[in-house]
């Protein structure tokens, strides 16, 4: 597992999901509104709004916040969002993508630039590190929805590429191009997934110790705080027993 997901379960952990829970629904507000602006305000003929739909279901986002989101992209009310990546290197040479949804982009990219800064790393053109990553859907299934082997037929019968099971549950990958059949095929298997995204999977990673662990989590903490900041990926690696001290901080 890569470093990043594993920092994902320590947030869980300690409970800082619940702590950032207005952050989340503002983030998962703004998808919305974007999707349904750049298609149909209706998720059944637009698969972009049906994903972040979905999304903002399974963190229990209520249907008032959802609905609002989507009418807003109908109101025209000179909110207009634009998609931005930007893409550098974090402590220790950690490879990082960040992507931004903004309606400002000069506030996004000082912002964006001055947490590289302050973390000892470096903000990069577009293109710089984006090599070192696959494009690839992520559908992410809790405990419950089954064994691991029972989870592997399944992926295998919907299409997917690759499964990977442990007691936080499981994360299945397939071509980006793919995540809506193979997720609908998952959700007759399994049932509804926790979430469904595009993302950015490295394809090689940088293993850190803990000293510089503890530096690239803060900047990714830093930029995930960043209202105009949707998504952190980086590339680096650390032992189970790093991890499991810094959860334990």
């Amino acid at each position: 597992m890569s470093g990043h997901s594993q920092f994902k379960n320590i947030m869980h952990r300690k409970g800082r999901q619940d702590a950032m829970r207005s952050k989340m629904f503002s983030k998962l507000a703004r998808e919305i509104t974007v999707a349904a602006k750049l298609g149909v305000p209706d998720p059944a003929m637009n698969a972009r709004l049906r994903l972040a739909v979905q999304n903002a279901r399974a963190q229990s986002m209520p249907k008032d916040n959802i609905e609002r989101a989507i009418k807003k992209a109908a109101g025209n009310d000179g909110e207009n969002y634009e998609e931005v990546r930007y893409e550098g290197y974090g402590p220790a040479g950690v490879a990082v993508i960040v992507e931004a949804l903004t309606d400002n982009r000069n506030r996004t990219a000082s912002n964006v630039r001055a947490a590289f800064t302050k973390a000892g790393g470096a903000l990069g053109e577009t293109g710089s590190v984006g090599f070192m990553f696959n494009r690839v859907g992520e559908i992410v299934y809790k405990p419950e929805a089954g064994d691991a082997d029972k989870v592997m037929e399944a992926a295998i019968e919907a299409g997917a590429d690759d499964v990977q099971s442990d007691e936080d549950g499981h994360v299945i990958t397939c071509a980006f191009e793919n995540v809506g059949e193979v997720s609908k095929a998952l959700e007759a298997a399994l049932g509804e997934a926790e979430s469904v995204k595009v993302v950015w999977k490295p394809t090689t990673t940088t293993p850190i110790d803990e000293e510089k662990a503890e530096s690239v989590l803060r900047l990714i903490s830093t930029l995930e705080e960043d209202d105009d900041v949707q998504n952190v990926y980086a590339n680096f690696e650390v032992s189970d027993e790093v991890m499991a001290k810094l959860a334990a901080e």
